[in-house]
This record gives C-alpha cells, sequence and structure tokens, in this order.
C-alpha cells in the first residue's frame, strides 16, 4: 500500500479523570490491560527483501480500547446515537453494544436514541427523541433494520443540527452510517469548533457495499455475502433444472463489486460475475451476450451476479441525485434481463430466465454470529473512544486489530475491487469467465 495518510487522532483537552473500568497496567497478571498512547498498529504489512525505509508515523494508526485516564465525568455525560442512510444488517447491534458499554462500563445514565437519521435533530419534523437504557435495547440484536429508525439527507442542516445537540446538552455523539453520514460528522465536527463546544465525535462505518478505504471491512458485508449466496443457491437450482435455464441475480455495489465477487467465491456455482470496476461490452464477438451464448451451448444453464453499480454509462441518460447526495442509478437487473431476453429471442433459441433482485431481504436481515461480533466490538471501541475524549474519528479494523481512523482520512476515497488483484483474478478461476469482456480494448480504465 502506497497510500500516505495522516493519522493523528484529535482530542478535546487532557485527560484526567480516571476511568471507572477497572483494568490493569501490568503485564503478565491475566487481567485485561488498558491500551496505552504508544500502542499503534502499522497500516503497510507488504515487505520486500532489501533495504527497509523507517517506521513513518503516517502509517502508524491508534490502537483502540479503553484508556486508563478519560475526558468526560460519565456523571456528566449525555450521549447521543444516531443512525442514518439505507439498513445494513448489525445496526442494532452497534446500539446495543454502545448503550450497555455506557451504562454498565462507564456508569453513563443518560443516552438519547435521534429518531430517522440527521432528520431528527431538526425541529421541523418533530420526531423527538428516544430514551435509551440497556433492558430497552437488550433483545434488539435479533432484528433486522435499526431501532432508532433511519433516513437520508438532513446532514447539510449543520446549524440545526448542533443548534439541537446543545439544546440536548450532548457530549458526545456517535454516529452509525456510511460516506455521507461520515461527510456529515465531519461538517458537524467543524460547527462544534466554531462554536467552541466540546462534544466527541465518533463514527461507525456503515456501508454494506464494503467501500470504505483503509478499513478490512464494514459491518454487515459478511451477513449479505450469506444471504446472497442463498439466493444464488435458488437461481442455480432453477437454472440448471430448465432446458438453457438463465439465473440471474442483482446484488448491492453502487461503485464497488464486493459482495458479488465474495459470493461467487463462495457460492462456487456462478459463471459471470458483472461490477462496476470492469464493465463488460455486451454485444459483439467478444460480448458478455457472446459468452453467455456459448455457455449455454456447453452446459446448458448459466448463473449470472450483476452488482448495482455495473453498466451505468449504457443506462443513465441524466445525473439524478437522492436526498443523501448518492447518484440515482438504472435498474441494472431489470436491464441486462431484457437485454438478454432480447438477444436470444433475435436468435430465435429458446431461453429459460429467472431474475431474483434480494437487495431489500439482504440488508434488512439480522446479522450472522460474525457480523453481530464485530459490531459489538465496534461499539464498545466507539465508546472507549468518546469517553477518552477522541472525536472526528470512525472506529475500523484494520489488519485484524481495532483501530481509530480520522474520518477524513476513511472517506478519502472508496475501495473498489482491484481489477488487476488477487480478489478479481480468483473470481475469474472460480467463475471461468473470460478476463476481459471487450472489444477492441485498448487500455484504458
Amino acid at each position: 500500500m502506497s497510500e500516505s495518510y495522516d493519522f493523528d487522532i484529535e482530542e478535546l483537552g487532557k485527560r484526567n479523570i480516571k476511568s471507572p473500568i477497572v483494568m490493569s497496567t501490568v503485564d503478565g497478571d491475566l487481567i485485561a490491560n488498558y491500551v496505552t498512547d504508544n500502542q499503534f498498529v502499522r497500516l503497510d504489512t507488504d515487505a520486500k527483501t532489501g533495504a527497509q525505509s523507517p517506521l513513518k508515523k503516517s502509517q502508524l494508526m491508534e490502537s483502540a480500547g479503553p484508556r486508563e485516564m478519560i475526558y468526560f465525568m460519565p456523571a456528566h455525560v449525555h450521549a447521543g446515537i444516531v443512525s442514518c442512510g439505507g439498513l445494513c444488517p448489525g445496526i442494532n447491534d452497534v446500539i446495543r453494544a454502545i448503550v450497555r458499554c455506557l451504562w454498565y462500563r462507564y456508569g453513563v445514565k443518560r443516552i438519547s436514541g435521534i429518531r430517522y437519521g440527521y432528520k431528527g435533530f431538526l425541529p421541523e419534523y418533530q420526531y423527538g427523541i428516544k430514551p435509551l437504557d440497556p433492558d430497552k435495547v437488550d433483545n434488539i440484536h435479533k432484528l433486522g433494520g435499526t431501532y432508532l429508525g433511519s433516513a437520508r439527507g438532513g446532514g447539510k442542516e449543520v446549524d440545526k443540527i448542533v443548534d439541537a445537540m446543545e439544546q440536548l446538552n450532548l457530549n458526545m455523539l456517535f454516529t452509525i452510517g456510511g460516506d455521507g453520514t461520515q461527510h456529515g460528522t465531519l461538517d458537524i465536527a467543524e460547527e462544534v469548533d466554531k462554536r467552541h463546544l466540546k462534544i466527541a465525535l465518533v463514527g461507525i462505518p456503515k456501508t454494506v457495499d464494503n467501500d470504505f478505504s483503509i478499513i478490512d471491512r464494514s459491518f454487515g458485508f459478511n451477513t449479505a455475502v450469506d444471504k446472497a449466496v442463498e439466493v444464488v443457491a435458488a437461481a442455480h437450482m432453477e437454472a440448471s433444472s430448465a432446458i438453457r435455464g438463465i439465473g440471474l441475480v442483482k446484488v448491492m455495489g453502487r461503485e464497488s463489486g464486493f459482495i458479488a465477487t465474495h459470493t461467487a467465491l463462495a457460492s462456487h456455482e456462478v459463471n459471470f460475475v458483472l461490477i462496476p470496476e470492469v464493465n463488460p461490452s455486451l454485444e459483439g464477438y467478444n460480448g458478455f451476450l457472446h459468452h453467455l451464448e456459448e455457455r449455454l451451448k456447453n452446459r446448458k444453464h448459466a448463473v449470472i451476479v450483476v452488482a448495482e453499480g455495473a453498466l451505468q454509462e449504457a443506462l443513465l441518460t441524466e445525473k439524478k441525485y437522492d436526498e443523501g447526495g448518492n447518484l440515482k442509478m438504472g435498474d441494472v437487473g431489470v436491464y441486462l434481463r431484457d437485454r438478454i431476453i432480447k438477444y436470444f429471442d433475435e436468435k430465435k433459441i429458446d431461453v429459460n430466465l429467472k431474475y431474483i433482485d434480494p437487495s431489500y431481504i439482504i440488508r434488512s436481515a439480522p446479522a450472522n454470529p460474525g457480523d453481530s461480533i464485530y459490531c459489538e466490538r465496534l461499539g464498545n471501541a466507539a465508546v472507549h473512544a468518546a469517553m477518552a475524549g477522541k472525536t472526528r474519528l470512525i472506529i475500523g479494523l484494520v489488519n485484524n486489530k481495532f483501530v481509530h481512523l480520522p474520518i477524513k482520512a476513511v472517506i478519502s476515497k472508496r475501495n473498489c475491487v482491484d481489477p488487476e488483484g488477487d480478489l478479481w483474478r480468483d473470481t475469474l478461476d472460480a467463475t471461468h469467465q473470460p478476463a476481459l469482456m471487450r472489444n477492441n480494448f485498448s487500455g484504458e480504465k
């Protein structure tokens, strides 16, 4: 990894309050230790033989976890939690973890859930807040969706949001959301600084597409792949049971094809994967439809997984955006279904195509055990960071370690499947599709 980032984490002030969490400062006593300020995780784990350059601060990330000395007096804290954007498996697990860690580990008794995203702060909506305690959130991890409700938009109304935070006397805000949400968190932090307020802002990365940079994965991603694999199994059964059967499955992935590629690798039943990073030609001697026809001749059936962001250049005639600032995309599943049917109709070849779009089933599902564990640990780490007075950060897993990451660094770019990397190479091995289904390819990306 050649990128260089500034991983310095901002703090609200000196930490001079002893943490109520009883831990150890001694190694070898079988008691969990506090995290110290000189514990870091290295970003770049790649190595080559020969001369090694010394470690730079720009490659070291601050370890997450409870500090011995904290910034906030627990009895004075009023914490807010907000979930924004689309649904994702695991949101309720994060909410539950934050509430329980604040309540049981630090003794914080004033915890407010902001309803329906950033709009919950805005007076014109009158949504009100939802008081939270361990009893209220005890079983919400068994449910999909979000206990607090969610919505897109509202994050640009920064003055109103910070006005509401002042009126509520919030000391910390936990923002559960994706790229747009965390851009909003930074904007709120700017306004908080202008008003000289001492409010910690801590993000938890929610994007089922897994497209945040730097971090290993976003919560909910593993569950999404689990559910997508179940759908592919059904599509494969339909396709293989029919004469020239085709199973077409659309999965989430606006700009990144991680769900599509991982689903193909996990299912072993996908023959074509179409992702935004490697858009194919449809027609022509080396186009996708030609290779699909050859697959049906040779193997009698085919299963296709397409990410929602694929082929958008052919679909979009004008760009429109939703309230969260996301590009409104065309429905690639319907588009591809119709193009396939038209292609084979013109050739007078009968095909039996079944199209499945499980997107809303997948993203509204409860977290699987792996994601549930991940969410619990993300929520705990977020609380420890906020109580220590750290701000403008996202909790992330990097090289399998929980770390503090500046929000600005994480949202600086989207994480995408590298067409020349090992993930895409292994996906091609799993599907046996051509390396590049393009006509007269000249090397441009």
